[in-house]
């Protein structure tokens, strides 16, 4: 990441910090605070993760604050040095800022009974993910007669008024971009193509949703009918009897990982340490595998079942057949413009 980008995204998230929290600080004697990202990963942090590290470590009081990465980051950089999140759970851009900043500290994998176990696709310098994510096609069943194939069926005319994606400041709509230009021949490093072709999506498009959440409950509420969306989350509306399926795309879908970090000055950071080892365990990867969070695991003792494996296939050693994982650290030098000019030329 270069100078001006550090200093543009320092920026960006004092910002946001000053808007989104104000007066923020961290209480002597606080509750050890743990950071998920919003939607089925909180309800699983709730239901499994919380209770299983609560059962191993005498029964701690933990606090769970759910919010997407950049948030997580603008709260950790208000308060640096005294930090009110213990740890942080960052999508791959939000990640490299964090550790470009010096806003987390280096897992020790030296005392993980885990580590050894995890994919090295899920490791970064000082962090390491408990799950993969991954985006692909999402469609009501009832109106959607055919089943997509491709990221190019978004444009089909018959679905004009019905589409739906998210802002740019999700990595689902990031990625989405990124996805769009490399089938006109662009990439990470040239996106120009992806923005004419979203331009060019525009009368199909019902809804710019503001993170994947949202993006769901749009289908819930009946407003879009198809949209690239994140597995996990078209999973919890399928418990829920909703008429909707995902499939990945031709192209493949996306891959990216959450990773876990130690906020740097922790009061306790061997408590910090305790609870990513209960998101690293087979048993708690396990679990989060079932119905109905679908969690894909990191773990290579858990093999992929159900719903993952039915998408990705059983061999966790093949994933990047299924997915592509795109290239962050440069997505990251430009993705605040990018924001800027979704928000000027694409957002309804």
């Amino acid at each position: 990441m270069t100078d001006m980008t550090r200093r543009s995204v320092t920026a960006l998230l004092a910002a946001a910090a000053v808007h989104a929290f104000p007066g923020i600080s961290v209480a002597q004697g606080r509750r050890f605070a743990i950071a998920s990202i919003t939607g089925s990963w909180e309800v699983a942090f709730r239901e499994i993760v919380v209770p299983a590290f609560k059962a191993a470590n005498n029964n701690p009081d933990v606090a769970l604050d759910a919010l997407i990465g950049l948030d997580q980051l603008a709260k950790v950089t208000a308060s640096k040095g005294n930090p009110p999140l213990d740890t942080m759970l960052l999508d791959p851009g939000p990640a490299l800022v964090a550790e470009g900043q010096g806003l987390v500290e280096h897992f020790p994998s030296e005392r993980s009974a885990h580590y050894k176990d995890i994919n090295p696709n899920a490791r970064t310098r000082d962090g390491v993910a408990p799950f993969f994510i991954f985006i692909g096609l999402a469609y009501n069943t009832d109106k959607v007669k055919t089943p997509p194939t491709s990221w190019g069926d978004l444009w089909k005319p018959e679905y004009r008024g019905r589409v739906g994606i998210t802002s740019l400041n999700s990595t689902l709509g990031t990625g989405f971009l990124v996805e769009a230009a490399r089938m006109r021949g662009g990439s990470e490093k040239n996106v120009d193509e992806g923005f004419k072709a979203l331009a060019e999506l525009r009368p199909n498009l019902a809804s710019v949703a503001a993170n994947p959440s949202q993006a769901a409950i749009l289908f819930q509420q009946g407003q879009i009918d198809i949209a690239p969306a994140v597995f996990n989350e078209i999973q919890l509306l399928k418990a829920r009897d909703m008429p909707v399926d995902f499939v990945l795309p031709k192209e493949r879908g996306i891959g990216y990982t959450s990773t876990m970090y130690i906020t740097k000055g922790s009061p306790y950071q061997d408590l910090a340490f305790k609870f990513i080892e209960t998101m690293l365990s087979p048993q708690v990867q396990e679990t989060m595998m079932r119905e109905p969070f679908l969690i894909t695991p990191t773990n290579t003792k858990v093999k992929f079942a159900g719903e993952v494996a039915r998408v990705l296939g059983v061999d966790p050693s093949k994933i990047t057949e299924k997915l592509v994982f795109q290239d962050w650290e440069t997505i990251n030098q430009q993705r605040s413009s990018w924001i800027e000019r979704f928000n000027r030329e694409i957002k309804l």
